[in-house]
């Protein structure tokens, strides 16, 4: 069985420069997601948003955009919006934990409201012709939650659930729930895709031998942290190319000149790749001091030094 990998969206991270760099530099992707498009009430998409999925941005790769909302005429139209400018398929994130989404009933907030999750997805395939596709987590409070939801699900023609096999009070700690995932194989006549702590090819052997049904994996953090695992598990190595890290640095240096030109002042830039080496530090022999010496630049100069030293440590040990 040939296995498809597809890139969970990360919000602040997973944009269309990050998207079209790890491409190029590493691949293994067959399907990106774009971050969610979110509206807060008005039927007005955010420039960011706009450039994110234009075409033209994204012309070697193939990308699924997404919205959050529990408003079906914001859903509506963003469904016309994309389908104008060319997409088929729109995915709805019913999995986001944090609470700044989820007190407002939506991301994984939204799962123990079938009613509400019926009534949008009834309206959407009566008044647009955008396929449906889901990302989900197993509930807010409990993995149960999704159980009241999947019956639901199986009346609507989507495309498949993507199930993060967590709850959404979770955040990322604690483990997964591989049960919980298991019974929701065993309770929906939906394709399901399989999202959650893929940080190794041997995480991903031991998920693949488990979940013998499931041919579409989705990689999220585990991607950031170590941008050649896609790569590998396709390739089925443990390997990593003796480049390793020139390819990482040349990776990093368009990713920085990119956003240091799309943001504006220091401060942005700072912040922005701070976020980003808070995963790639999980790659170097060291996490924490590496990230510490990151994290202790004053300014870009600085991080500049810093960025230099770290890749030259590591292509030398």
């Amino acid at each position: 069985m040939s296995q498809t990998l597809l890139a969970s969206p990360l919000q602040g991270f997973t944009d269309y420069k990050f998207r079209n760099a790890f491409n190029h530099f590493f691949g293994g992707i067959d399907t990106f997601y774009s971050p969610y498009i979110r509206l807060n009430g008005k039927l007005v998409i955010k420039n960011s948003y706009k450039k994110d999925i234009l075409l033209e941005n994204n012309t070697e790769l193939e990308v699924i955009p997404q919205i959050i909302t529990n408003d079906v005429e914001e859903f509506l139209f963003v469904a016309k919006y994309v389908r104008e400018l060319g997409y088929k398929e729109l995915n709805w994130n019913l999995g986001c934990p944090y609470p700044m989404v989820t007190k407002r009933g939506m991301g994984s907030g939204l799962i123990a409201d079938p009613e509400k999750i019926n009534s949008i997805l009834h309206k959407i395939h009566n008044e647009s012709d955008i396929l449906v596709s889901m990302k989900m987590r197993m509930g807010y409070e409990t993995p149960e939650e999704i159980l009241d939801v999947l019956p639901i699900l199986d009346t609507y023609p989507l495309k498949n659930i993507a199930i993060h096999a967590r709850i959404g009070k979770q955040l990322y700690k604690g483990g997964t729930n591989l049960e919980a995932f298991q019974k929701c194989l065993d309770n929906s006549k939906h394709k399901m895709y399989y999202n959650g702590d893929i940080t190794s090819v041997a995480a991903f052997k031991k998920l693949q031998e488990r979940f013998t049904s499931i041919d579409h994996w989705m990689i999220g953090r585990g991607l950031i942290a170590d941008p050649f695992l896609p790569s590998m598990i396709k390739n089925d190595t443990t390997e990593y190319p003796k480049n390793r890290f020139d390819i990482f640095n040349e990776f990093h240096d368009r990713i920085f000149t990119e956003y240091d030109a799309a943001l504006s002042g220091p401060t942005p830039i700072k912040m922005k790749m701070l976020g980003f080496w808070e995963y790639f530090s999980k790659s170097f022999s060291n996490p924490q001091k590496t990230y510490k010496k990151i994290k202790k630049a004053s300014n870009v100069k600085n991080y500049q030094i810093a960025v230099r030293e770290i890749f030259k440590e590591a292509k030398n040990s």
